[in-house]
């Protein structure tokens, strides 16, 4: 141990014959710069030190003592007897040097490194996998659209033909909706993955619009309500996926509420943002499905793919720059969705 040599080398210094070769113990003794020794006397009294700061010991008279308490704790002090008539006895306390103080914290720094790094791994696989998730949903949309498209086509082709036959009036026209429908559904899907083109829209008519679309095809059991703070709300926006986006949580809302109940879309303009609230009375979300109704995949219906609220909230936030979130949900008394649209 350095301080056992240092403690012998000036033992050896104070003993050596007038003639003994001191080259050595003298350059251990002076080459002693790293660990911080305290010398005392029999009675523990402080006699000299070395490697302590001692512009703090200048300046607190306690510091000296206070190093000398902390040497106590860390190791067992160096004995050298000194005479032994009268009894002298000097004691050489030592602390830990700053290499040793580093080496402590090496470990806790490694650990700290392996776990930073295996978080960077897992957070690039996560991101990898998002993107190449994203990649597939958006290939499979776009091929969905492509794929409709000769069928409606020719279907619209169809129609054409039934209009020129007479009689058959009501049926083209009743026809001519659903392909009407079905190149809208086509549209949506090709609109999906790619940046799609935002103009100035009135929500108003937008969500009423699709409120009436709804309320045609729902029971009188369902009470449709749409209430606004004015006539005119002007947001850049995709119709056709915003369209999307209001249909699913209209159809989202009907199936909460089995059949029966009534619905709520109230919207509101701030002055740089567009709020629009859908409540439903329907049986609410539990607090621990509130974080995964958004992810692809969740669903509580016994048919579905739940995709329709993942895709909502991509639409909003991704592709509108707004927010789609679960305002408040009770259990057995329904749940509002808001939709945070800029100006």
């Amino acid at each position: 141990m350095k301080v056992e040599q240092w403690v012998e080398a000036g033992k050896f210094l104070i003993d050596a014959p007038v003639d003994a070769d001191t080259k050595l113990p003298s350059l251990i003794r002076n080459e002693q710069k790293s660990i911080p020794i305290i010398e005392t006397d029999e009675k523990d009294s402080i006699v000299s030190f070395i490697n302590i700061d001692s512009a703090k010991a200048a300046t607190d008279k306690n510091y000296v003592v206070k190093m000398l308490k902390l040497f106590k704790t860390q190791n067992h002090p160096i004995t050298l007897v000194v005479s032994k008539k009268p009894l002298l006895i000097n004691k050489y306390y030592f602390g830990h040097s700053q290499l040793l103080l580093q080496v402590r914290y090496y470990p806790m720094v490694q650990l700290f490194i392996v776990a930073l790094f295996i978080l960077i791994t897992i957070f690039s696989l996560q991101a990898r996998n998002k993107s190449t998730q994203n990649q597939v949903w958006a290939g499979m949309a776009k091929e969905t659209a492509h794929q409709l498209g000769t069928p409606v086509t020719s279907l619209q082709g169809w129609v054409e033909m039934l209009k020129e036959n007479k009689g058959n009036e009501q049926i083209a026209a009743e026809i001519e909706k659903d392909v009407k429908r079905l190149r809208l559904v086509s549209d949506r899907f090709g609109k999906i993955g790619s940046t799609p083109q935002l103009e100035p829209n009135n929500i108003v008519r937008q969500v009423e619009e699709m409120v009436e679309y709804i309320r045609k095809r729902t029971t009188d059991k369902v009470h449709l309500e749409v209430k606004r703070a004015q006539q005119d709300m002007i947001a850049s926006i995709s119709p056709p996926l915003f369209d999307w986006v209001i249909e699913n949580l209209l159809k989202n809302a009907l199936d909460a509420m089995d059949g029966k109940g009534s619905i709520t879309v109230d919207m509101t303009e701030e002055e740089r943002t567009i709020i629009i609230d859908v409540t439903d009375t329907g049986k609410g979300i539990s607090s621990q499905n509130i974080s995964r109704v958004f992810k692809p995949g969740f669903t509580t219906k016994k048919r579905g793919w739940g995709l329709g609220l993942s895709l909502s909230k991509r639409i909003i936030e991704q592709y509108h720059k707004g927010q789609l979130y679960v305002k408040d949900s009770e259990l057995g008394k329904g749940t509002t969705f808001r939709i945070v649209l800029k100006k």
